[in-house]
């Protein structure tokens, strides 16, 4: 199976700069933000912009994994290893890796609206604009047309980084 490198590290590494500083200047007048990372590469993701807000900001980041089953949302329920009380009427960015049909992203998102929040967005690497949910990516890194049958993967979890289609 060929692949094909869509974006490199360096050019990874920047859009990760660039992301950082969009969700510090939507959340500038904060002064906490939760940073809930949809498990595995998702979290990976919201482990790299965490630690680049600690270095642009004065925000309090704290990170969140969110576990989803991807297959089936429905099948088990989505669960965070901070409680959600401790969130109760705060800021929360929800990030995953490559936004697909939504599918993840709006279970992700849905989770949240159990409890009173300010404000909840969304944040991606690479969306492929293939959605089936109404949910959007407030802050995307890429966006990527492809077919259907193409896949699209982010290699995040550990250096170096890219993103791959095949």
């Amino acid at each position: 199976m060929d692949k094909t490198e869509v974006l490199s590290h360096e050019r990874i590494e920047m859009i990760f700069n660039r992301i950082s500083w969009e969700i510090f200047e939507k959340h500038v007048k904060e002064k906490e933000v939760f940073l809930a990372g949809i498990d595995k590469r998702g979290y990976a993701f919201a482990s790299i912009i965490a630690k680049k807000l600690r270095e642009i900001s004065d925000l309090k980041v704290t990170l969140v994994k969110v576990s989803i089953n991807k297959k089936d949302p429905l099948k088990s329920e989505v669960k965070t290893d901070i409680p959600l009380s401790e969130m109760e009427k705060s800021c929360i960015v929800v990030l995953d890796d490559v936004l697909n049909s939504g599918h993840t992203l709006i279970y992700g998102v849905n989770h949240f609206l159990q409890i009173k929040v300010k404000k909840i967005t969304t944040a991606v690497l690479v969306d492929r604009s293939h959605k089936r949910f109404p949910v959007k990516a407030d802050v995307k890194g890429l966006s990527l047309s492809t077919s259907s049958k193409e896949h699209v993967s982010a290699e995040i979890e550990k250096k170096p980084f890219s993103v791959v289609i095949y």
